[in-house]
């Protein structure tokens, strides 16, 4: 299953509503679910970024409906990269030049 990476800061309702943050990933966690994604890992950070994200989707049009679902509450914005684990990364390589590996 894919890996995605969200990077996610938090709006000025998000920010207002800071304290509702760990119960805000349950009701997350759940609705995610409900579309086939795991929501693998969240971490609250400092920094550039608010909250970083490692979730498993079974393809882009469902990640994309998760992230448009949570963007809609309205309580953060998100940057959404595809990830590659290095066994991933070995087959990509490997498909473009299985000799250079």
């Amino acid at each position: 299953m894919p890996t995605y990476i969200v990077l996610e800061n938090w709006t000025d309702q998000g920010l207002r509503n800071y304290a509702q943050s760990p119960s805000r990933l349950d009701a997350a966690v759940e609705a995610a679910a409900r579309v086939g994604v795991q929501l693998r890992d969240v971490y609250w950070t400092m920094g550039m970024y608010d909250l970083v994200s490692v979730i498993d989707a079974p393809d882009d049009e469902t990640i994309s409906a998760h992230m448009l679902n949570d963007a809609s509450k309205g309580s953060v914005r998100s940057i959404t990269l595809r990830a590659f684990s290095r066994d991933q990364m070995q087959r990509i390589i490997e498909k473009l030049d299985g000799s250079k590996t």
